[in-house]
């Protein structure tokens, strides 16, 4: 632990790829010449800035028609990069790990996950690979939990693990799969798209509850929340990822909407119904061409 050492010393024009990084980010973290805004950053405060620069690669990879660019993708990706960076940098000034420790810590995971390619396990495709990747990261959890006894009331639940800082969608996906993977799911198609219908229904006889009600709109948040989470479940059993798949909708959206206020001939505002439809209809055709 803590065996990196930073050449801060030397002219970082003398230094290349990872190792620049590492020695510029060490520059503006530094408490007598580095960049106050740097400077005041934690592992709290740099949250948001790490789930930003992610949905930017995401964004990134989506590119122009699903093609990514790669210009965009690589810049993307160092401003990730720069997140793990300085998290490392944080820790280091803590003397609680840097970035070599990282480093080593997946590199060394990776490779006791892969036993099929770094030792003599034989697979026979991916959903192999899968399982056995499970398997290993169970045996890990249940190591770690008997080394320290006092985790184990809040290691107790398969779905402890997912995390919670997460957008709703995402982490809604996660305990989808991990109930899943336990054996809790549909025994068929049939029942599930039952299951989603049925919450439509739910939700629908709700709308038609007093409006006076004052718990109405409680109940309408939770059949609506119903309905995603039963969305959810009817992807995942046909391969579907949710947040791809609603990522595309948003962008397939943002690009119809974008043309129909390019071809309105007024406001949008002074709009009818009947023409917010011819719209959306030829913005439609249009895309599809």
């Amino acid at each position: 632990m803590m065996s990196h050492v930073l050449p801060s010393s030397e002219p970082f024009e003398t230094l290349k790829g990872l190792e620049k990084l590492l020695a510029v980010v060490s520059r503006l973290r530094d408490p007598k010449t580095g960049c106050p805004w740097d400077l005041k950053q934690t592992h709290m405060s740099l949250k948001p800035y790490l789930l930003e620069e992610s949905y930017e690669v995401l964004e990134a990879i989506d590119g122009d028609n699903e093609s990514p660019q790669p210009d965009s993708l690589k810049e993307e990706l160092g401003d990730v990069l720069l997140q793990v960076a300085l998290h490392a940098q944080i820790a280091q000034e803590a003397k609680r790990f840097d970035f070599t420790d990282i480093a080593e810590g997946i590199a060394e995971k990776l490779i006791r996950r892969h036993p099929h390619v770094f030792g003599d396990v034989k697979v026979q495709d991916a959903d192999e690979v899968t399982r056995n990747w499970n398997a290993i990261k169970a045996r890990e959890k249940s190591d770690q939990v008997s080394l320290s006894p006092e985790r184990t009331t809040k290691q107790a639940s398969i779905l402890s693990e997912v995390p919670k800082n997460v957008p709703a969608l995402t982490r809604g996906s996660n305990l989808s799969k991990r109930a899943v993977k336990a054996g809790f799911k549909w025994p068929h198609a049939e029942s599930l798209w039952a299951c989603v219908m049925s919450e439509f229904d739910e939700f629908k006889a709700e709308t038609l509850t007093s409006p006076k009600d004052p718990k109405r709109q409680h109940r309408l948040e939770d059949e609506m929340g119903d309905i995603f989470f039963a969305s959810i479940s009817l992807a995942h059993h046909y391969k579907v990822d949710p947040e791809t798949a609603l990522i595309k909708a948003n962008a397939k959206f943002t690009h119809r909407f974008q043309s129909m206020e390019a071809m309105a001939q007024k406001p949008l505002e002074d709009l009818s119904f009947e023409e917010w439809d011819a719209l959306w209809k030829q913005a439609k055709n249009q895309l599809c061409q």
